[in-house]
């Protein structure tokens, strides 16, 4: 696997680094990973499973709750390799908690221009999610390279094509939502510059092979 890019714009290394590998993997933490020794918790079984097969980006959903923050300071100790970031950012705190935290990159399932605004201002690379072309439009407009196409099951393969034309060139389309391993091919074959997977990935706990197999085959 060739190295990563070294840059200090945060949208231009993710972007490179989705280039390299492009996957992202939504964990979504329990009460229980708040209460355990780290190496005892769920969500640490599961990432680590994610590290040993080469995934490279990682998102961890944010939570109100007050350990959320040394849980990521300590996966991030844990797997430094990782391009950790922040998943289900919809409200001011929890960005300003990703700014204080330095988070490579974070995720948010809506398009909020305020939130946007607020993002630049604390230098944190935000995703906005958007489901229509007037909204990835809009997230252009404000400055967006990279925009998270939620829900992509909803919206199916095609979309991408079918919008590709009439709007000329667009940003680095991550879809995501109710996808699985299995659709990785197909829709990055379509043109999609990313994928991010969730629950689906882990069944019993156990990673899925489809998805392990695609990460061998590929690198």
């Amino acid at each position: 696997m060739s190295a990563l890019p070294n840059t200090s714009d945060r949208s231009e290394r993710l972007i490179r680094s989705l280039r390299v590998q492009p996957l992202l993997v939504v964990l979504r933490p329990d009460a229980n990973d708040f209460q355990s020794a780290l190496p005892h918790t769920r969500l640490c079984r599961q990432l680590d499973q994610l590290a040993e097969a080469g995934v490279l980006h990682v998102e961890l959903a944010w939570t109100a709750d007050p350990g959320w923050a040394d849980l990521v300071m300590d996966l991030k100790c844990r797997h430094p390799q990782l391009q950790l970031g922040a998943a289900s950012i919809t409200e001011l705190s929890a960005l300003e908690q990703v700014a204080e935290l330095d988070i490579s990159y974070a995720m948010s399932p809506l398009l909020d221009p305020a939130l946007q605004d607020r993002a630049v201002a604390l230098d944190c690379l935000l995703v906005p999610g958007v489901m229509t072309p007037s909204e990835i439009r809009q997230a252009a407009k404000l400055g967006c390279r990279l925009v998270k196409l939620f829900p992509a099951s909803v919206l199916g393969c095609a979309f991408r094509q079918q919008i590709a034309v009439p709007m000329g060139a667009l940003p680095f389309l991550i879809a995501a939502g109710g996808l699985r391993a299995k659709d990785l091919s197909p829709w990055l074959c379509a043109g999609y510059d990313a994928i991010a997977l969730g629950r689906t990935v882990f069944e019993d706990d156990q990673l899925d092979p489809s998805l392990a197999a695609w990460l061998s085959d590929q690198w």
